[in-house]
């Protein structure tokens, strides 16, 4: 058994600019040059959850098992050439690809992939491993050759295999890991497509191709080059020729604004995305603890009538609960327009808004919105609900602020209402529904609730290894969610890749982390 969980194929995808040929063989050579609109903060895979290093950063390392690009979600292997798991559930085990060597020319084996799980599930001091609660089911690792690694649990997990193909798990040296287990911060030593030429701070990373790569006439590139530049320089620099594409996501009116210019040179990725903006109530703050003020707020956004007019200037389209729209997990439009805040009868949403806030004794709420100073997508998104809000009689001031000063009041509750996110690597309740919690739960319960229903929810997903059994438990806590609106969905993202159509085999995803390694991309010039 290859996967736990039955995933449907999601593959949305427009081209423009593009007319239908014939496959080419692929080129070697050339330098891919793109743009990244932030900077890693260092180098450690197990410690970073941005885009910002998995662009630059991931060319250089391997993965146990990846995303197919060509049909995700399906999962395929990296360094794991085969793997199984066991009838219970609770035994992974993974047959490693011949060959394969670090960097450094030392041979990678199965003791490198025990000591850089070790080193998320169990982070060693001064370690920082963000995903060690995603591997806390691990109960033990073994290595019977050099070519097998065997993960036992001790419960079921059906977000496991995908676990394993995170972006973020990158095998490291256990021989350098046990000189030193912090050198993955300072120093880039993989097994990937390329190894690592330089980093110039504020301006450009770069790599270069590992001739003793394991897969054999790959990467086809000689190399890349990342530069770090502000978000409103990447059209500029693609319509001047300084980078081929960026890999995040450009918004409407830019991809607009480059193909006005450049419609003959350039082919446009577009599709639902997964990352989406909701709206936290800080429930330990009056009158954010009753139910009917939090449904009031929700019932009050006319999201299906600001969709269009949104994804028009911003990322933001897609209506959709906590699981992404058009995914096979998410709850069917029949039901999610059921739900509080979900109807298409906005009148009829807004006057039973308005009534909820009397019943409450809130007719004459005014607070303050928490957001980030991020013109993409926090800006309309906020401007866009304190706009729904005004009509109901709902008086909201937009306090927008640096991100680590954000970070740090959504972090410490010092919040009335905020703006948040939901984004991670792949389409995985586990993932997903992390931030719906209470805070005993998870660090990331931002709204403060106590409402142990939804931990008890969450953990029956996450063991219910059956996929029906999965997702009849993921639509009841989607709805639940909804219902309680301790947090509310505003809408989904929109990702939109403009590339030069130079650029061959780079797959698009829903995701702005996965499918960045590189290797089978070539240049056709």
């Amino acid at each position: 058994m290859k996967q736990l969980v039955a995933l449907a194929a999601a593959a949305f995808l427009m081209q423009s600019g593009a007319m239908p040929a014939l496959a080419q063989a692929p080129k070697k050579g050339g330098t891919l040059a793109f743009a990244v609109v932030a900077e890693p903060p260092n180098y450690d895979c197990h410690a970073n959850t941005s885009f910002a290093f998995v662009h630059p950063i991931a060319p250089h390392y391997s993965t146990l098992l990846k995303f197919d690009g060509k049909s995700y979600p399906k999962l395929i292997g990296d360094l794991a050439k085969s793997w199984t798991v066991s009838a219970d559930g609770l035994t992974y085990t993974f047959k490693l690809a011949e060959g394969v060597k670090f960097h450094d020319g030392s041979a990678l084996t199965s003791a490198d992939v025990k000591a850089s799980y070790e080193r998320i599930a169990s982070p060693p001091a001064g370690v920082v491993s963000v995903r060690k609660a995603w591997y806390a089911d691990i109960d033990s690792i073994a290595t019977p050759d050099a070519a097998t690694i065997v993960f036992k649990l001790k419960a079921p997990n059906a977000s496991m295999l995908v676990s394993f193909a995170s972006p973020f798990d990158c095998i490291y040296s256990a021989a350098k890991l046990k000189e030193n287990p912090r050198y993955p911060e300072t120093e880039i030593m993989g097994s990937g497509a390329f190894t690592f030429v330089k980093y110039e701070k504020g301006s450009y990373w770069e790599g270069k191709r590992f001739a003793g790569y394991f897969r054999k006439g790959l990467p086809y590139l000689d190399g890349y080059k990342a530069y770090f530049v502000k978000s409103n320089a990447v059209v500029p620099g693609i319509l001047g020729g300084q980078f081929d594409t960026e890999f995040r996501s450009r918004n409407p009116s830019e991809r607009d604004q480059l193909l006005a210019k450049m419609k003959d040179q350039l082919t446009v990725s577009e599709g639902p995305w997964v990352g989406s903006l909701m709206v936290v109530f800080n429930t330990k703050r009056k009158p954010f603890d009753d139910i009917r003020v939090r449904q009031a707020l929700s019932l009050a956004i006319d999201r299906w009538g600001g969709s269009p007019s949104l994804s028009k200037i911003s990322i933001l389209k897609h209506v959709g609960g906590f699981i992404r729209p058009g995914f096979s997990m998410a709850l069917p439009q029949a039901e999610l327009v059921k739900l509080p805040g979900f109807s298409k009868d906005v009148d009829a949403s807004r006057a039973q808004a308005r009534k909820l806030l009397k019943e409450a004794g809130a007719e004459n709420l005014t607070f303050k919105l928490f957001n980030r100073n991020v013109a993409e997508p926090y800006t309309p998104g906020g401007v866009f609900v304190i706009d729904q809000w005004r009509r109901i009689g709902v008086n909201v001031q937009h306090e927008q602020l640096e991100t680590k000063i954000y970070q740090d009041g959504v972090l410490s509750g010092n919040f009335d209402v905020a703006i948040e996110f939901i984004n991670d690597f792949t389409d995985d309740p586990t993932a997903q529904f992390s931030k719906l919690l209470t805070k005993k739960a998870s660090p990331t319960g931002f709204s403060g609730h106590e409402d142990a229903k939804l931990d008890e929810m969450y953990e029956e997903q996450r063991r219910a290894i059956d996929p029906k059994d999965r997702l009849a438990i993921v639509q009841r806590m989607d709805r639940y969610a909804i219902t309680t609106a301790y947090n509310v969905p505003l809408l989904w993202y929109q990702r939109i890749i403009v590339s030069h159509k130079k650029i061959k085999n780079w797959d698009f995803s829903p995701s702005q982390y996965i499918l960045q390694d590189l290797s089978e991309v070539w240049l056709d010039q």
